[in-house]
């Protein structure tokens, strides 16, 4: 029953939220600071949860395949190769060393 009590009220949270979201009067969401705010808000919330997958390992901080995966995308990324050969990239780098690794 406690799982349920949960569930509802995270559902009427988000749905509260996402109310209190539509009625903010535009005026708001014209201000210079909100719109610079909402372009960069998605970004380190990907970044956070990048970093989260990455370097963590239940409640520990481990450097291991996926790390020199994520390297390799970085460096995918400065020679501005396409999105594809930045995830192929990732991907082969830490299937090798997990290969390798065990």
């Amino acid at each position: 029953m406690t799982v349920w009590i949960a569930i509802a009220l995270t559902t009427a949270g988000c749905y509260a939220w996402k109310l209190a979201g539509l009625l903010v009067p535009a005026g708001v969401l014209e201000r210079p600071l909100v719109r610079r705010l909402a372009a960069l808000v998605p970004v380190a919330l990907l970044a956070a949860l990048t970093a989260q997958q990455t370097f963590a390992q239940g409640t520990t901080l481990t450097l291991d395949a996926r790390a020199a995966g994520l390297a390799a995308a970085g460096i995918a990324l400065l020679l501005r190769a396409p999105f594809l050969v930045v995830v192929g990239a990732a991907v082969a780098v830490t299937a090798g060393l997990r290969a390798l690794t065990g």
